[in-house]
């Protein structure tokens, strides 16, 4: 399988971007991150946006992040993503939006909405808690004692 992450805005050097290179790292699957400069102005949102799409590769499973998306326990995660793989899905894409959320256009065309939480999370922690997800699917799936009930 593979995982792309097209993120708005650039992962600087540091402690984030570690824990991204190295959950990244832990997962069999490969890892791309493509990053999509922020815009400015007005019509910000909408620009990003097609900025997002055009970092999603064609035939991926689209997946954004939003607040308002469906919210999953790891387990369910896992078994969705598992699910996708079983159809032979070989690709997901998940999309990251900037500081200014998301276009609904993007919205409307994603394959899921997932929410991590009501709560707005910096972006780069939001990359990390992804990964960390993935990682977590993985093992569960693998059946791996990493995920504890």
């Amino acid at each position: 399988m593979r995982i792309t992450v097209a993120a708005v805005g650039r992962a600087r050097d540091g402690p984030l971007r570690s824990l991204f290179d190295d959950y990244a790292g832990r997962l069999p699957w490969d890892v791309v991150l493509r990053e999509a400069t922020g815009a400015r102005g007005p019509g910000r949102k909408r620009r990003e946006a097609e900025k997002l799409r055009a970092a999603l590769p064609d035939g991926a499973v689209a997946v954004v992040l939003d607040e308002r998306g469906r919210s999953f326990d790891s387990r369910a995660l896992a078994a969705w993503i598992g699910r996708r793989r079983e159809e032979g899905r070989r690709e997901i894409a998940f999309a990251i939006g900037g500081a200014d959320g998301l276009d609904e256009t993007i919205r409307a065309g994603a394959d899921l909405v997932l929410s991590f939480g009501a709560m707005t999370w910096p972006h780069g922690l939001v990359r990390v808690m992804l990964m960390e997800q993935l990682y977590r699917a993985h093992t569960i799936l693998a059946g791996h004692p990493y995920h504890r009930d």
